[in-house]
């Protein structure tokens, strides 16, 4: 049996993980130990509290206690927003209490475009622009080029829920200082995660973080 512990901040889809596991398999099991969020809010302040070195210090404590052969930070804003050098900082701080590999969903993302083999992306983000940017600049450090940046602009995880296709969403061109705006009928063809029953994993192995 392989076991993954996710730290996972607040509550919200984490009932996906049982869906994950039984697609994967009998032989993988998805545990999931629920960080603090003091404030559920997508502001650099409130991201940079929800993975700070105490929270993700707490939940690894839980892990190693747990028996998991891996741990993923898995919140991708709180951990992107760090910038390259503190996201690594961030898993190597979870995988030393936890005593085992460890990484977090924004590494994934970079791991799985090198899987991929792409250098150039489109970005469609449902986080206010100035968080979004924290993510445009966390793929250039990785050497992904952010063609075009789209956000929609809302502020709580809660909120996220609510979004739906007919949703407009503002454009911005990562490599201008003033964005130009502008509305979007269609709804954005990649996302990540959106829903258990439309994603097929490939393998059970977590990534670790890319090296430059």
């Amino acid at each position: 049996m392989t076991r993954v512990g996710f730290l996972y901040p607040g509550y919200s889809a984490e009932d996906d993980y049982g869906t994950f596991a039984a697609m994967l398999g009998g032989d993988v099991e998805l545990s999931v130990v629920h960080t603090l969020m003091r404030e559920d809010a997508h502001r650099v302040d409130a991201l940079l509290d929800v993975g700070g070195e105490d929270v993700l210090a707490a939940g690894a404590r839980e892990l190693a206690g747990m028996g998991v052969d891996a741990a993923v930070w898995a919140c991708t804003s709180g951990s992107f927003v760090f910038g390259w050098e503190g996201a690594r900082k961030q898993v190597q701080g979870v995988g030393n209490i936890a005593g085992v590999p460890a990484s977090s969903t924004s590494f994934a993302f970079v791991h799985a475009l090198r899987q991929l083999r792409v250098t150039r992306v489109a970005i469609a983000a449902t986080y206010p622009d100035d968080v979004a940017r924290h993510f445009v600049d966390f793929l250039g450090e990785a050497g992904v080029s952010v063609l075009s940046l789209a956000s929609h602009g809302i502020d709580t995880a809660a909120e996220v829920g609510s979004w739906t296709r007919t949703r407009s969403w503002t454009s911005s061109s990562p490599t201008t200082t003033r964005a130009p705006r502008r509305s979007w009928s269609r709804t954005p063809r990649c996302t990540a995660l959106t829903s258990s029953n439309r994603w097929r994993p490939s393998s059970a192995r977590p990534c670790s973080p890319p090296t430059r």
